[in-house]
């Protein structure tokens, strides 16, 4: 054999071997969970006034660009990179990594790691709508996926420290859901309320948005998008019963939402609203992404319904604390997103994946307790850093608009146009 000949043979022999039907899978997953930035950007449009619409699709439009760029450039480094129990530490730009990740290419699986982070920016900008500042929110976007959401995705699914506790969060209701909704509380806290939003005696006032079939519309593509978001997180096809099971589950858990949401809104207002049915499907989608391949039918079920009654009753409860979450991000982000990863301890089987069979399926109590430490240390880190950075931005460029462009609309003070040009719209103010 010739020396060129033996020197190509080497290099054959040590390529690496990717997996191609779990390849597939994995970059079709991903392709679903961008697409579900068209349902947020939907959601969050219709749900809040015409004036202000722009402004909405112009975050969701930002968040994923600087997602793309954050998380290829510094977060995947923080999340994936060998580090220490904190943190990563190597594979800035991907830069000196293995070219395979559990038999798919690392560029495939950092594309599907990408859209999550663009995910959990996205859920602050419906809860600070109409009144942060665009060049304030771009500062945001860049830090939660460029630093908060890697590090806690490092502590679960890098081989952090909550990884070799057995925390068990299969898709993320806590990694991404709780980490936006804590992002977001701390947001829309620092922000204030809109103007008009609740009145000196501490009652609430409605602000309606103005479009309820964007609303709609947005919800189906989230749902749909959701398939990929929950069965794509089994990262290839070598186990199809897993990946039905989660799909079944990421089915009953949101119908179960709808109905419970529905049915609590009825008994509490005397009316069906369709609003709170809509976020019951997100707050069933977001409790059943953690457990949805750890627990049974059942358990999916219970998990929706108890997602359903919360989102409910925790939009009720910001309104109390005079919390202003135009389109409900707190609720079916934060407290399902605990829910769902609390779910884990008490509704999963170590038979489909669960570290330990959960408090109510008898098991003990550890597997909770663990589900519990893990969750609220991760809510407590999300706090605290987000804090600080909105402290900073607030400190640097402001965080709030002007009164003058609040009632004019942040449409034509900021991006100098309008939603719905040509169209004789009138907002209740």
């Amino acid at each position: 054999m010739s020396l060129v000949a033996q020197v190509g043979a080497e290099t054959a022999a040590e390529a690496p071997v990717f997996d191609g039907l779990s390849t597939m899978w994995v970059l079709l997953a991903a392709i679903l969970v961008f697409f579900m930035q068209a349902g947020f950007s939907m959601v969050e449009a219709g749900l809040i006034r015409t004036k202000n619409a722009a402004n909405v699709l112009m975050k969701n439009l930002i968040d994923f660009s600087l997602a793309a760029l954050a998380f290829y450039a510094i977060g995947y480094a923080i999340m994936y990179g060998t580090g220490n129990s904190i943190v990563g530490t190597t594979g800035w730009f991907l830069s000196g990594l293995d070219p395979s990740v559990d038999g798919l290419p690392i560029e495939a699986f950092w594309l599907f790691q990408a859209v999550f982070a663009g995910t959990t920016a996205t859920i602050v900008s419906g809860a600070v709508a109409e009144r942060m500042k665009f060049g304030a929110y771009l500062m945001y976007s860049f830090m939660i996926t460029a630093l908060v959401y890697p590090v806690a995705g490092h502590w679960v699914w890098g081989g952090g420290w909550l990884s070799e506790m057995g925390f068990h969060d299969f898709a993320g209701s806590t990694v991404v859901h709780a980490v936006g909704g804590a992002a977001a509380l701390v947001g829309a806290w620092m922000v204030g309320p809109r103007i008009g939003r609740f009145n000196k005696d501490g009652s609430s006032n409605v602000i309606n948005g103005h479009s309820m079939p964007l609303v709609a519309v947005g919800t189906f593509i989230l749902w749909f998008g959701w398939y990929g978001f929950n069965a794509g997180s089994t990262l290839g096809f070598g186990e199809p019963d897993v990946v039905a099971r989660v799909a079944m589950n990421t089915t009953l858990a949101p119908a179960m939402g709808v109905i419970l949401a529905l049915v609590v809104s009825w008994m509490k207002y005397g009316k069906t609203d369709l609003t709170l049915a809509l976020n019951g499907a997100l707050a069933g989608l977001v409790g059943i992404t953690a457990p949805c391949a750890a627990v049974n039918s059942g358990g999916a079920i219970v998990i929706g319904a108890v997602s359903g009654i919360l989102v409910v009753l925790g939009i009720g409860w910001l309104n109390k604390i005079r919390v202003d979450d135009p389109v409900g991000a707190i609720p079916v982000h934060g407290l399902c997103g605990i829910w769902g990863t609390l779910a884990v301890g008490l509704f999963g089987y170590e038979a489909f994946g669960a570290n330990s069979d959960g408090l109510l399926v008898g098991g003990s109590a550890s597997a909770l307790g663990v589900q519990a430490i893990g969750t609220f240390s991760i809510v407590a880190f999300t706090i605290a850093a987000m804090w600080v950075v909105f402290k900073i931005i607030k400190s640097v460029v402001g965080l709030r608009v002007s009164e003058e462009c609040e009632i004019k609309g942040i449409d034509t003070e900021e991006h100098g146009l309008e939603a719905y040009g040509g169209f004789q719209i009138f907002d209740a103010e």
